[in-house]
């Protein structure tokens, strides 16, 4: 079976990976009801754009590889991510701020309601929601502020599951998801009365492609509130511990490079925004950091259900769950590559707290601009 190389065998190849129409649970039943060759050969096509483990080493070919290929990239990463980032996280695939006394999900749900707020989002606003996800937080935003959401989103799976979702939750009137490529969006220009995005403009290959993309459809005098995933300036390209850690980052998270804040911040501006703001959330001194749920750090728990959510990330949790997996490939029930995605998305926690500890990596830039009336 061959990777898809347009919309339609995009779908074709997701409905025949995943089986978009049956509802399963749990992260076992998801994973042993893959299409087994279908599967491999994501894992595989995934693995090709990931040769050359050290950047330094890398040739420029290899680069433009995943630079050009981006959409195809990015989309096997999330075909075999998908239901593992749902098992360890839930439906808004993204990292918050924490404070004592107050548990995972509602953190979660603060982060998604501050970018809101920065939007000034009212019930009956025509927003944009660019890399969706699975719709965890268009749908908590829908309900914050009785907006319409629109969801974009370039993984059919994903789509199917936030459309299912909304649907279950009786907000089908109020919030749409459809497939497309955030660098070529299919809407008009002047759509949308605010745009935001959360952790997901990283997957560009080139940030001002989609901020430009983002100015396009937003309305004039409209507002773009987002999270970008950045290094920071503490970061050093001549460090090998630090290039090994953001590269570990980029291979384990399906992102083409990495940039710094300060070219994040440039890129929005050159393509014609009023920035309103800019501030990294991570660069704080809270009492419980951003990564704590990927450290496995039991004490950090704030309520009971999170000890369990954050077993999932210590040692025996991650052991007990490497070993289920393995021994179900192993014999045949879960499909060949299922262990080796749960060894990629080690390398992504592992990184994430090895960049978030030492200052060099931000996955809560907010920035906030303005497209002139």
């Amino acid at each position: 079976m061959s990777p898809p190389q347009s919309f339609e065998e995009d779908l074709a190849f997701s409905k025949a990976l995943h089986d978009h129409e049956t509802e399963r649970g749990g992260l076992l039943a998801k994973i042993t009801s893959k299409d087994k060759e279908a599967f491999e050969t994501v894992v595989n096509n995934y693995m090709g754009y990931w040769v050359e483990k050290d950047p330094i080493m890398e040739s420029e070919e290899e680069k433009e590889a995943r630079r050009s290929n981006y959409t195809n990239m990015t989309n096997s990463y999330y075909n075999i991510a998908t239901d593992f980032y749902e098992y360890g996280w839930g439906e808004s695939f993204h990292f918050c701020r924490f404070y004592p006394g107050e548990n995972f999900y509602q953190a979660i749900a603060r982060h998604e309601h501050y970018l809101a707020m920065q939007l000034n989002i009212k019930s009956g606003t025509k927003v944009l929601d660019v890399g969706c996800g699975v719709g965890g937080p268009a749908r908590e935003i829908c309900q914050f502020t009785g907006a319409h959401i629109t969801g974009i989103n370039n993984n059919d799976y994903q789509i199917s599951r936030a459309i299912r979702s909304a649907a279950k939750m009786g907000l089908e009137s109020k919030a749409n998801f459809i497939k497309g490529n955030f660098m070529e969006m299919p809407f008009e220009d002047n759509t949308f009365d605010a745009v935001y995005a959360i952790e997901a403009t990283c997957h560009a290959p080139k940030l001002e492609g989609v901020y430009d993309e983002v100015f396009r459809v937003l309305k004039p005098g409209g507002t773009f509130a987002f999270y970008e995933w950045c290094v920071t300036d503490k970061y050093d390209p001549n460090d090998p511990e630090h290039r090994r850690i953001v590269r570990g980052i980029e291979y384990a998270d399906g992102i083409p490079e990495l940039f710094k804040t300060s070219v994040a911040l440039q890129s929005l501006k050159n393509v014609g925004f009023e920035v309103i703001s800019a501030e990294d959330l991570a660069s704080n001194d809270d009492a419980i950091p951003w990564y704590y749920p990927l450290e496995g750090d039991i004490g950090k728990a704030q309520c009971l259900w999170d000890y369990f959510s954050v077993f999932r990330m210590t040692h025996f949790g991650k052991f007990c769950t490497r070993s289920l997996v393995g021994a179900l490939e192993k014999i045949g029930i879960a499909p060949a590559g299922s262990l080796q995605t749960h060894h990629v998305l080690e390398t992504a926690g592992d990184c994430l707290v090895e960049g978030g500890k030492l200052g060099i990596f931000t996955p809560m830039y907010l920035m906030v601009g303005k497209k002139p009336e």
